[in-house]
């Protein structure tokens, strides 16, 4: 070729391109704006036709799909040419089409250009550059679908995710099945459209099929949730052709059909546009098939979903299967349990009628009981109430009594939580008059109660006032003498309605409840029947008993017994004996391991004795043992003595510090009131403590050296914990010294009396003398009371004690009233419990020649509190016999005003707490009280006499208020006779 044949070659080249360079513009314009690569593939396309480069299509992938533009372009041996470049092993011959990966290279490549063999080689720049713009843009495209499937992957798994985590949540709730359907229904319809959704069954055994769920928009109600379909009825079933392939199908459902080989014809149901259906299988045995389908033109399924639901569909199988295994199981169950209820109909009837006869008889055992109570009325209904609220509801109930003349209607007791107040009245036409009329048993609802105001048997007035009840039922009590009044249970509440079984025990309660009332009215017919009926029931326990009693137990029970306190349950004084043994022995044998004992008592229990009696001291017993208990560890042992003593035997933990801290936390514990019945006490503990040591050879020696520290604690107030050490011993032993010195001093005679005066404060003029008793030790010298009387009292020596002194009192203090006056003695409140000491002190009088009406007699508070009955019959007899009382330390005590009025009193002395303050500027509080004495003394015609006058202010603040008389060291300490009958002395 020549050098001008080449360029003329080349110029027309240029002018090729010259020409086609400007129709390249818009075709890559619009492969850069593509936003999909369809667009993307069409515009590249038409750029190349633009550019006389004819190409068949464009190919790439989506979800595992091949997907062409045009796609009427996906012919199979264009498919074939693609998936081969593809795979990087592009098809050669003469018939195989040209194809160019976009973009260029296999590794990357996400399209592939398809055309005509030969079409695509030598291209022009122009093409060229459309082809490298083309797979730039397709290659961002197909990055931005990867981004955008991964952000769906993650939301459609989280989703999933979800989805499993509900499905196996529902699997394991107490859902029945068809509310576990509808669940899975729901969770599958969060993932994909499933308004079209079901759920078969196979059965490979039976070759059945069974549609447990079934939602469909066209036939909703073609298949019976509990009905098997033989196989040989669902020919043309795409869920039998389903199962029958194996594998997940999706597409319409006549292509569905035709690739299941199912004839047309024989088809069931609506054909949907869109049919999706996946196999249940566990390995390799299919036992299902989850379907959902659509029947609206655009709304399909994709390969995704597909996928979505295979994975779905094992989970729904497991939590349909587990509901089944759960409701088989239940069934099994039911069907055994109705076999044994069956085969044991006798038995438990003959259990639950022994139980409610027990029941009904504990219940009328307890409304007997009450009729022997002493309790007021209020408490006795209120028992009642509780008892029949054993039986049946009665949250509103009341009682209404006939009175003794017919006329009233008397309500003693009612609960109502409506509120409606129910008081007494006159006899009329309310519900209550009606079931009195009737005679029977009533139960009536609101329609019923309003039927008897239409017939005039209730007053419309009456019935409007009251709350309308949902719920009435009563029962007469019928007595000897006809209806003598009724009990009545009612509901406000839907819920609450009572039964005929509810009105027959209502009925046989209310006998009781009226033989109650009757017996109450009639106490000793009641202890009699009471008597009758605890004795059967005695006897049926003991025969309850020993029906279910075996050897073991009753061998156990006895052993328990022996060690332990029946009332408490704690073990007993043999049991700590027992403890404290080996304990003792274990200590001997290795000194490291140390125990401590705490012996207990509680304070004043003598007093919740004798003042709420003996039921409620053991209720205190009780509720102290459990309290106890609370405070000690697992292997503390907790054990009552006898009475109101108890022992804790601490065996582990270091000594002294553990038992000071169970201490501690037995008076905290201690702080809290105890329940007794209807009211609450405080009581309070007080505890002597003892440590191992190995000086202790026997258990009863650390015994004693427990309770000598707590008799330590009780005598320094109560309430508190004591460590035994040996100045407690010593302490001890000085207290018997001291005894015993005491009865040598009676029977040496060192007891004198000793005499302070009691005066007139304006002329200081004497009135007369109260006798003190002191020691004249022949050590110590003179000892005061304080110093001796407490051993005395506690050792019983007080009563010889005090009668010696009034003997010397009434001879060494004859001279000193020979003119006038008188003499005070103090009387103890021991001498009060014999009937007789007003004989003996009248006869004392006799063998002294002491005159009776210039002797007094000074009581505390204390003293009339002890028997107030006996004291005041013994003050009204030496009243009469000339020797008056007085009531000493006045405001120490109770301060009650009715010891004033109810015994037989001549003076009041106020104690010198009240005087104390006189004449200083906080003083104003006990003029008030001194003041009130003075005012109910006059108006009592009494004298008062204050206490402890000590100072010239205090003697003019009580003149200045109207008090005459006083008695202290102003006046005159106490002195012997014999300095009071000297000229000095003012005798």
């Amino acid at each position: 070729m020549s050098e001008g044949g080449q360029t003329g070659q080349q110029d027309a080249a240029g002018a090729d391109a010259g020409v086609a360079l400007p129709g390249i513009a818009p075709a890559g314009l619009a492969i850069s704006t593509a936003a999909s690569v369809r667009e993307a593939a069409s515009a590249l396309l038409r750029g190349l036709a633009g550019c006389g480069r004819s190409a068949d299509a464009v190919a790439w992938t989506d979800h595992g799909e091949l997907l062409f533009e045009p796609p009427e372009g996906g012919s199979a041996a264009r498919r074939q040419a693609a998936i081969a470049a593809f795979s990087g092993r592009p098809l050669s011959g003469p018939d195989a089409p040209d194809t160019r990966l976009l973009p260029p290279g296999a590794a990357d490549a996400g399209a592939v250009l398809l055309a005509p063999h030969g079409a695509l080689a030598r291209l022009e720049p122009g093409p060229s550059r459309l082809l490298a713009l083309a797979g730039q843009r397709l290659a961002e495209l197909f990055a931005f679908q990867r981004l955008h499937a991964s952000v769906k992957d993650l939301e459609q798994a989280e989703q999933l995710q979800h989805a499993l985590f509900a499905i196996a949540d529902m699997a394991a709730s107490d859902r029945d099945m068809q509310s576990l359907l509808r669940g899975l229904h729901q969770i599958i319809g969060r993932l994909m459209y499933a308004e079209n959704f079901y759920i078969a069954l196979y059965s490979p055994e039976r070759d059945t099929l069974r549609f447990i769920y079934f939602v469909d928009q066209m036939d909703g109600e073609m298949y019976d949730p509990d009905q098997e379909i033989p196989a040989a009825q669902m020919r043309g079933s795409l869920t039998l052709g389903l199962i029958r392939h194996g594998r997940a199908v999706r597409g319409p459902s006549e292509e569905i059909m035709d690739l299941l080989g199912l004839p047309p014809e024989h088809g069931i149901g609506t054909p949907s546009v869109d049919f999706m259906g996946v196999p249940m299988q566990r390995d390799g045995q299919i036992y299902g098939a989850l379907v959902v389908q659509s029947y609206q033109e655009g709304v399909s399924y994709t390969q995704s979903d597909c996928a979505v639901l295979s994975f779905v569909a094992e989970h729904v199988l497991n939590a349909v299967e587990r509901k089944r295994g759960q409701e088989e199981l239940e069934q099994r169950v039911a069907e055994r349990t109705r076999e044994l209820a069956v085969a044991n109909a006798q038995l438990q009837e003959q259990i639950a009628e022994r139980e409610r006869a027990a029941h009904l008889q504990a219940t009328l055992y307890k409304l007997a009981e009450l009729s022997n109570t002493e309790a007021r009325d209020e408490d006795f209904y209120r028992s009642i109430h509780q008892a029949v609220g054993e039986l049946i509801d009665a949250e509103n109930f009341y009682i209404g009594l006939v009175s003794p003349d017919g006329q009233d209607l008397q309500i003693p007791y009612t609960v109502d939580a409506a509120g409606d107040e129910r008081r007494d009245r006159p006899l009329g036409r309310g519900l209550s008059e009606y079931v009195l009329r009737l005679g029977r048993t009533l139960l009536i609802d609101d329609a019923g109660v309003r039927e008897l105001v239409a017939r005039g048997e209730m007053d419309a007035a009456h019935h409007a006032s009251r709350t309308p009840a949902v719920c009435w039922l009563g029962a007469p009590l019928l007595g000897s003498d006809g209806v003598m009044g009724l009990v009545v249970v009612q509901s406000y509440r839907p819920e609450l309605v009572y039964s005929r079984d509810d009105a027959e025990l209502l009925t046989f309660v209310a006998h009781q409840i009226a033989n109650s009332v009757q017996r109450r009215r009639h106490a000793e017919a009641l202890r009699n029947l009471n008597a009758e009926l605890e004795q059967r029931v005695q006897v049926r326990t003991r025969e309850l008993r020993r029906e279910i009693a075996v050897r073991e137990q009753v061998e156990a029970q006895l052993k328990h017994q022996v060690m332990h306190d029946p009332l408490t349950g704690l073990p007993n004084r043999l049991y700590l004996r027992d403890r404290l043994e080996r304990a003792l022995s274990s200590q001997q044998r290795n000194p490291e391991q140390s125990f401590a004992l705490l012996y207990l008592d509680v304070d004043r229990f003598k007093l919740f004795n004798d003042s709420l009696g003996h039921l409620a001291g053991d209720a205190v017993l009780r509720e102290v043992s459990r309290r106890l208990l609370d405070c000690v560890r697992g292997p503390d042992i907790v054990a009552r003595l006898s009475g109101d003593e108890f022992a804790i035997l601490l065996e582990e933990g270091a000594q002294p510090g553990t038992a000071v801290k169970i201490a501690q936390r037995i008076q905290a514990r201690m702080q809290a009131p105890l329940p007794v019945g209807e009211r609450e006490v405080q009581a309070s503990v007080s505890i002597g403590i003892a440590i191992s040591h190995d000086r202790y050879l026997a258990i009863d020696e650390i015994l004693h050296d427990a309770d000598v520290a707590l008799y330590r604690a009780k005598s320094t107030g109560r309430q508190r914990f004591v460590l035994f050490d040996e100045s407690q011993q010593t302490a001890a032993m000085n207290v018997l010294e001291l005894e015993l010195a005491l009865r040598n001093a009676l029977h040496a005679g060192e007891f004198v009396p000793y005499f302070q005066p009691i005066v007139r404060m304006d002329d200081r003029s004497t009135l007369g003398y109260e006798a003190l008793i002191r020691w004249q030790h022949p050590v110590r010298g003179l000892l005061g009371p304080g110093e001796f009387l407490p051993v005395a009292e506690e050792s019983g020596l007080i009563e010889a004690i005090d009668w010696h002194m009034y003997r010397l009192a009434c001879t060494a203090g004859a001279p000193l009233v020979a003119k006038g006056g008188f003499i005070s003695i103090n009387i103890s409140p021991r001498h009060f419990q014999y009937e007789d000491f007003d004989q003996r002190l009248l006869e004392l009088l006799r063998e002294t020649g002491f005159a009776p009406e210039r002797l007094r007699i000074e009581v505390t508070e204390g003293t009339l509190l002890g028997d107030p009955d006996a004291v005041a019959r013994i003050l009204e007899r030496l009243q009469a016999a000339g020797v008056s009382a007085a009531l000493d330390d006045f405001g120490t005590g109770y301060s009650s005003l009715s010891y004033v009025h109810r015994f037989p009193l001549k003076k009041i002395k106020i104690d010198r707490s009240f005087i104390r303050d006189l004449g200083q500027e906080n003083a104003q509080r006990s003029l008030a009280i001194i003041h009130a004495v003075l005012s109910l003394a006059r108006s009592l015609d009494m004298s008062v006499v204050a206490e402890g006058v000590e100072t010239e202010a205090q003697r003019q603040a009580l003149l200045e208020i109207g008090c005459q008389r006083a008695q202290g060291f102003l006046f005159g300490r106490p002195q012997p006779a014999a300095y009071w009958l000297e000229p000095d002395g003012k005798a």
